[in-house]
């Protein structure tokens, strides 16, 4: 019998098999900004129960990337890098609740433009020959505490 595969799922998991510690954290950025641009798309359809599954489906995606990121954050080895990060992940966690609730696309839109800014920065550092500085950082990142 043969196995039918999807090819984007087979190529994801290559990429993170073979994905150094900074690509993995890049990545994870990814994923929680699509899951809120999706998120964001929801509070513009007119029909409340296409909105609410866009909503509730999606952020709290996004929100579970960012918890897990935090989690993984080792604070001994981390210090200030890691301190800092688990603030901005706490306040994003935060923001993202909020909207929710509120079902008010703000929070949502303030956490893509920040976030946003961090996954540009960490991907500048990746492309420009600070990669060894980004996969230990990430590697702080990524060890559980």
């Amino acid at each position: 019998m043969r196995q039918t595969s999807n090819p984007w799922q087979a190529y994801r998991q290559a990429a993170t098999k073979t994905a150094t510690p900074g690509q993995l954290v890049l990545m994870l950025f990814d994923g929680a900004l699509r899951f809120l641009d999706r998120a964001l798309v929801g509070f513009d359809l007119d029909d409340p129960l296409d909105s609410n599954l866009a909503i509730n489906n999606n952020i709290p995606k996004a929100q579970e990337i960012l918890r897990e990121l935090n989690a993984s954050l080792n604070l001994d080895k981390g210090g200030e890098f890691a301190v800092t990060m688990r603030r901005l992940y706490n306040y994003y966690d935060l923001q993202l609740s909020q909207s929710n609730l509120r079902k008010d696309p703000e929070g949502v839109r303030l956490v893509i433009r920040l976030l946003t800014v961090i996954r540009n920065v960490w991907a500048e550092m990746l492309a420009g020959g600070g990669s060894r500085v980004v996969d230990e950082r990430a590697e702080l990142q990524l060890q559980a505490a």
